[in-house]
């Protein structure tokens, strides 16, 4: 089975590509902290990204440099020849599936956002009008 799950931070801007017949190609880089170290080693590994379609639209709205991510998907590995006649191996992570790795404002507890209605008391509870029986209330 092959299958990857990370969680980590661009390192940089999708690069989005579009190919002559409507496919979508986005890659970027994430940095994905190492759980234990050793004494020299760096904390965090930075493995490439791509995605294909609708994963690679929604990744080219919505994700940034820094922006924390949470990926689904495989390994793949390739080669090539580069110019100089050299062989280069490559290792990718394809992304099937992303999520948002935190929400858009972690450090708002609030409710500042969402409106009130017009009749609410500041502890949150609405007041009931005059000549409204407090029966047909669920609650007393």
């Amino acid at each position: 089975m092959n299958r990857v799950i990370l969680i980590g931070r661009l390192t940089r801007d999708p690069e989005v590509r579009y190919s002559e017949n409507g496919h979508t190609v986005a890659r970027f880089g994430v940095a994905v902290d190492r759980k234990f170290k050793k004494e020299g080693e760096q904390a965090a590994d930075f493995p490439n990204i791509v995605a294909f379609g609708k994963t690679a639209e929604f990744i080219e709205k919505y994700f940034y440099k820094g922006s924390k991510i949470v990926i689904e998907g495989s390994i793949q590995t390739g080669s090539y020849t580069n110019k100089e006649g050299q062989k280069i191996y490559t290792t990718d992570v394809i992304a099937r599936e992303v999520e948002f790795g935190e929400s858009k404002n972690p450090n708002n507890s609030t409710n500042e956002e969402r409106p009130s209605p017009d009749n609410a008391i500041g502890d949150g509870f609405m007041n009931i009008p005059d000549g409204v029986e407090d029966e047909g209330l669920p609650f007393n």
